[in-house]
């Protein structure tokens, strides 16, 4: 609730619409659309991977429709799920085990999804009162065996001689085989059922978010991401949401953010609260010292006017490494090389006009000031590396992009969970792969601890880190010395193994077989209209790939003839951004192609 009430706070403040949350338009087809395509993420109750692909196959027409996928996705009613997707996409009629029961089911394509409905089906057919039925749901909720065998009794036969009388199933010409029938359904469900008026509140929440996220996008996301700043996996999980929906991630900064994240323009500002050594009073400090007097104008403006106001060199060094102050002239290494003694010089002159002492720079003037100013040293920036550890290290995130980036492709080809898939979901408890579950997953080694066995062997616990998160993995000695070579820390990895999974606490991956990034091959391949064209370009095509020397395979495709040829190992490449600039130049963006190979056959992939 708190994440829909900033996001239509900024919707509203970006957008100068107004937006009333509970009066909007249930029944708009382009976001019940939207939640068809199973694009799920940060839309409430929708967004484990289970219900996303329930969702793609339910594509909900109506709020009726969430209603139920958020009832019958849950254990016991999960078996439910296949006949109620049947009822909903068959054009043939639905029968029903007798008359009465159509107007109560219809809603529900001829499955029992409700609580409320296990209630009206032992008033309408078997003549309960209200307060009656709710004791036959409480009775089968809980799992009370001899309430719910004397129910029977009543259900199919009635109970003439009670106070509260029951006409039964059989005085409302329903035969006692269906009636039977009808209440082992009912046991079977009502053990796990959801009462309507919970799930609907629950929808009614769901399909707001989902209104927000389709029609603001950007000020949906933020505030999501907000609500999550604690949890870093949460945040790159959605980070990676963002960059899917074309959503920009900026880096904080002084002079635009926020606590929390906030708009700018169609892009999304990250937190200044998320940046490590800054408490919440430097944040508070920042922002009220730039809604008063303005932005900051430069690396020295910001030190003096935040001078004794919290500020230190811890925090100014973390401000940094963030880019939070890249608004100010200089790149980031300059700032690094300058900053104390900036502050330095601040402290000193702040300490010299409090002894009401006077000093020949009272006496320069605006030019000759200038020249005393410390300068910023011509050193260039740092590595792209180095700044995206810089990051990582005050963030818990990369943000302004991920050593793992340019080979998003190759990594979603050959894993089948990913690191996300093995911690603990507050929602469920449980996390997401199971306990002795075989799986494949890929990234880079950030940590490496060696032990040694009681018999001197050496094996490694391994952090490995991918686009969402990291995850232990426990490599044990005959692994260990098979794999030694490949597993370094900063190297790119796939690793197969069993997940560890105990109660309540973040899985671990047991390793099996370890692979280079290198081993799983590319193929480049470049398409002509038909064999005459391509003969005609043969030779040049050959010249310029002949320039770049790797281990990636060129196969040519030959439209007309719906051929294709593999050239020889002799001509293989390495797919590189030039070669392809160039070769999609030349051939068109639709004509050249890379294709991921898997290293293995993985089946079915995440």
């Amino acid at each position: 609730l708190t994440v829909i009430q900033n996001a239509v706070k900024m919707a509203e403040k970006n957008s100068g619409a107004s937006i009333d949350i509970d009066n909007i338009d249930f029944d708009d087809k382009a976001v019940l659309n939207s939640l068809g395509t199973g694009k799920t993420e940060g839309v409430f109750q929708l967004e484990s991977a289970g219900m996303k692909n329930f969702i793609k196959e339910l594509k909900p027409q109506n709020l009726e429709d969430i209603i139920a996928g958020i009832s019958l996705y849950r254990p016991g009613p999960l078996d439910f799920i296949p006949a109620y997707i049947r009822g909903k996409n068959s054009q043939g009629p639905i029968t029903y085990d007798c008359p009465q029961l159509e107007p109560i089911l219809s809603p529900t394509y001829g499955c029992i999804v409700y609580q409320e409905q296990v209630m009206q089906i032992v008033r309408d057919l078997a003549g309960y009162t209200w307060g009656r039925s709710d004791l036959v749901r409480r009775a089968m909720s809980k799992k009370k065996q001899s309430v719910m065998e004397q129910e029977r009794k009543n259900f199919v036969y009635g109970n003439p001689d009670e106070g509260v009388k029951v006409l039964g199933c059989i005085s409302n010409g329903i035969s006692e085989q269906v009636a039977n029938k009808i209440y082992d359904e009912m046991i079977d469900f009502a053990k796990y059922a959801f009462n309507k008026s919970h799930a609907a509140a629950y929808a009614v929440v769901s399909y707001q978010t989902a209104y927000l996220k389709y029609y603001y996008p950007v000020e949906y996301m933020a505030a999501l991401m907000t609500s999550v700043l604690d949890h870093t996996s949460k945040v790159s999980e959605y980070i990676l949401t963002c960059r899917r929906m074309g959503i920009k991630i900026l880096p904080p900064d002084i002079n635009e953010g926020e606590g929390g994240f906030s708009v700018s323009g169609r892009e999304i500002r990250y937190g200044l609260s998320a940046i490590k050594s800054v408490g919440k009073p430097v944040i508070e400090a920042i922002v009220g010292e730039r809604k008063e007097r303005g932005k900051f104008l430069s690396l020295k403006d910001f030190l003096t006017r935040m001078n004794g106001r919290e500020v230190n060199k811890r925090s100014v060094e973390s401000f940094i490494k963030a880019g939070a102050l890249d608004c100010f002239p200089g790149t980031r290494k300059q700032k690094m090389m300058v900053y104390a003694a900036i502050m330095d010089s601040i402290y000193q002159e702040k300490k010299t006009s409090m002894a009401g002492q006077m000093t020949l720079f009272d006496f320069a003037c605006e030019e000759d000031k200038k020249e005393y100013e410390i300068a910023m040293p011509p050193v260039g920036e740092y590595e792209k590396e180095e700044l995206l550890g810089f990051e990582k290290e005050v963030l818990g995130i990369y943000v302004s992009g991920h050593p793992l980036e340019e080979y998003e492709g190759k990594w979603r080809k050959n894993i089948t969970n990913t690191t996300a898939d093995f911690l603990v979901e507050e929602e469920t408890g449980e996390t997401k792969i199971k306990d002795s579950a075989s799986a494949m997953i890929g990234g880079m080694i950030t940590e490496k601890t060696i032990k040694y066995t009681k018999t001197n062997q050496a094996m490694a616990f391994l952090t490995i880190e991918d686009l969402l998160g990291t995850v232990e993995v426990v490599v044990f000695p005959r692994d260990y010395g098979k794999y030694q070579f490949l597993l370094e820390v900063d190297s790119k990895v796939f690793i197969r193994g069993r997940a560890n999974v105990e109660e309540e606490k973040n899985g671990k991956l047991i390793c099996e077989r370890v692979y280079g990034f290198d081993e799983a091959k590319r193929e480049l391949w470049i398409q002509f209209p038909d064999k005459e064209q391509f003969i005609a370009q043969e030779d040049k095509l050959y010249k310029m790939l002949a320039e770049s020397d790797g281990k990636d395979s060129v196969v040519i495709y030959l439209s007309a003839e719906r051929a294709r040829k593999r050239l020889p190992d002799s001509r293989n490449i390495e797919i590189e951004e030039g070669l392809m600039n160039n070769l999609t130049k030349i051939y068109g963006e639709n004509n050249v192609k890379v294709v991921e190979k898997a290293i293995e056959n993985l089946g079915q992939r995440y």
